[in-house]
């Protein structure tokens, strides 16, 4: 089941956009980001926007491509009419769904028409996605030489039976080795690691955070696993067949891989996130920090200026709009300010820079003290002489809601 998507107003058959989003453009980073919405099995806790080949309904894999280079070239011709300046993108992120089921030369080709149609800045991130069990050493080499520079593998748990509770069908043992293929190539890695999971004991969590670590990579996601209404994990928690996940328990395995990564030089720079020192994912600090991107693919989400639109999610609807010479954007929302101010409160305080109290009105600013008090916000860093922030503590991540809640 793949989520819902945002209520909004229709958006236009050729997808043009106000002139206000040219405001203030060349201020802004500009980052691509393309979802490749396949993979080889549907995970039982996964609501994405993912399709098996048995749901894709008279589309192909094979035709996602060419696709995805007629949007590309749409983005131009709307960006260009609404006098946005062209801007070499910083980062180029391509998510799923898995797209390396797709052949190393179709990723190729999507990336080399963003260098085309708008650059890359020298040094630019550019960041594929990864089941472990989707690559080998030749299509690495092959993703580096196109002008990958970055790779991020779904790694989830290194113990077996928290990887058959959440239908991964990687065998552990293939991490460690995609990990040294795509060092080999020059790529920089990623571990993502999900905590939770029905049956997974802090023992568990525990060999997988040191599994993960023990391959010194640069950069750890770990996220709490969330039961999503229509997956099958969820239906299987609501008849009884597995329990739900333990609150409590996630708290002490987030408070376990915080500890751990800290400790092998990975401090934590985005609430789920952890990197050395400069190994930070550039393209999720765009998202972060307000940044342009022109989203790519069914269901991809863009934002540049103050607007924000989405595409038809299914592949065939996607595609047969790009076919017929129209938008594939569904739907758009024009952001009221007090919408912006609201996240760029609940989007800076997930950031271990924090969030400038003058981004606060006063009843906002008036209420970090209760928060210090309470133990979710760093006091020094609130009080500081010189850009006093609201930090959150390792509490205070663990509650980011409540504080976002008081802010706003």
């Amino acid at each position: 089941m793949s989520p819902a998507l945002p209520e909004g107003d229709p958006a236009p058959p050729d997808g043009a956009l106000p002139p206000q989003v040219a405001d203030g453009a060349g201020t802004r980073a500009f980052g691509v980001y393309v979802h490749v919405p396949f993979c080889r099995v549907r995970c039982g806790y996964c609501d994405f926007n993912t399709y098996t080949s048995d749901q894709l309904e008279g589309v192909t894999q094979t035709s996602f491509a060419a696709a995805a280079l007629a949007e590309i070239s749409l983005a131009a011709q709307v960006l260009d009419a609404a006098g946005v300046p062209r801007r070499p993108a910083s980062t180029v992120f391509f998510g799923g769904g898995t797209p390396t089921v797709l052949p190393p030369g179709d990723l190729a080709a999507v990336l080399g028409a963003v260098r085309e149609t708008w650059g890359l800045v020298p040094g630019a991130e550019v960041t594929t996605e990864a089941n472990p069990d989707t690559v080998t050493r030749q299509s690495l080499a092959a993703l580096a030489e196109a002008g990958f520079t970055r790779v991020s593998f779904g790694m989830q748990s290194a113990v077996p039976h928290v990887l058959a509770a959440l239908d991964r069908s990687h065998d552990p043992a293939q991490v460690p080795r995609v990990v040294d293929w795509a060092r080999a190539v020059g790529l920089r890695c990623s571990l993502d690691l999900v905590y939770g999971t029905p049956g997974e004991s802090l023992a568990d969590w525990g060999t997988s955070v040191r599994a993960a670590l023990d391959l010194g990579v640069e950069h750890l996601s770990a996220y709490a696993l969330t039961v999503e209404p229509g997956t099958r994990m969820g239906g299987q928690i609501r008849r009884g067949t597995l329990p739900s996940p333990d609150p409590d328990l996630q708290a002490q395995m987030y408070e376990t891989v915080d500890d751990a990564a800290t400790a092998a030089g990975l401090p934590w720079y985005e609430i789920s996130s952890w990197a050395a020192p400069g190994q930070q994912c550039r393209h999720n600090l765009g998202y972060w920090r307000g940044a342009d991107w022109w989203g790519v693919g069914p269901g991809a989400h863009s934002h540049v200026g103050l607007v924000r639109w989405w595409n038809a999610q299914h592949p065939r609807a996607w595609t047969q709009a790009l076919d017929g010479g129209r938008s594939p954007a569904v739907g758009r929302e024009v952001l009221r300010p007090d919408q912006v101010a609201a996240e760029r409160t609940m989007l800076g305080v997930r950031l271990s820079d924090g969030l400038p109290l003058a981004a606060l009105g006063p009843a906002a600013r008036h209420r970090v003290a209760g928060l210090v008090a309470d133990g979710l916000v760093d006091g020094p860093a609130a009080v500081r002489p010189v850009a006093p922030a609201v930090v959150l503590t390792r509490t205070g991540r663990l509650l980011a809601d409540v504080v976002v809640r008081a802010l706003v």
